[in-house]
This record gives structure tokens, C-alpha cells and sequence, in this order.
């Protein structure tokens, strides 16, 4: 199964990135995963259950530790093919 993360981290700071956004962007660049894509007010990643789910385990665990004071996502099942998009 694939599946697609969708997260924000929270509080923003446009001026800089805080260092709860670096740990979340070090944690997708760094996971097994077929797509990510970080930006400052969103971040996408893509790739085998497994691999997304211990990426957004990782990213949930270290980005409250860095600081964040809210984490919102979303995860959806998508095709089977990397790119395919939801099915």
C-alpha cells in the first residue's frame, strides 16, 4: 500500500525556520520515502506504508520535541505507482 503525508508544524515564524520545521524536514529527507516535498506552509511525502509511517512516527516524536506546539496532518491511500494520485 501507498500512502501520502500531508503536515504542518506550528508555531510558524516566516523569518526563520524554527527548529521544529528543520527536525520535520530532516526527518522526510532522511526516510525512506519515493517523494517529499517541504515548503513553509506545507509539506507532502510519499512511499510504502511502512516508510511513511515510521517517518511521520519519527517526525511526530522529534518536531514536539524541537518545539513544535501543534502538529496537524493528514494521510491517504493513493495508487500504486509512484505519482499515480489517489485511487
Amino acid at each position: 500500500m501507498r500512502l501520502r503525508v500531508e503536515f504542518t508544524t506550528e508555531p510558524f515564524d516566516l523569518d526563520e525556520a524554527p527548529p521544529h520545521a528543520v527536525v520535520a524536514r530532516d526527518v522526510l529527507e532522511g526516510a525512506d520515502l519515493d517523494a517529499v516535498d517541504v515548503g513553509p506552509f506545507g509539506n507532502t511525502a510519499e512511499g510504502e506504508s511502512d516508510g511513511v509511517l515510521t517517518a511521520v512516527d519519527a517526525l511526530l516524536r522529534k518536531a514536539l520535541a524541537a518545539g513544535a506546539t501543534r502538529v496537524s496532518l493528514q494521510v491517504n491511500v493513493i495508487g500504486d505507482e509512484p505519482g499515480e494520485g489517489d485511487k
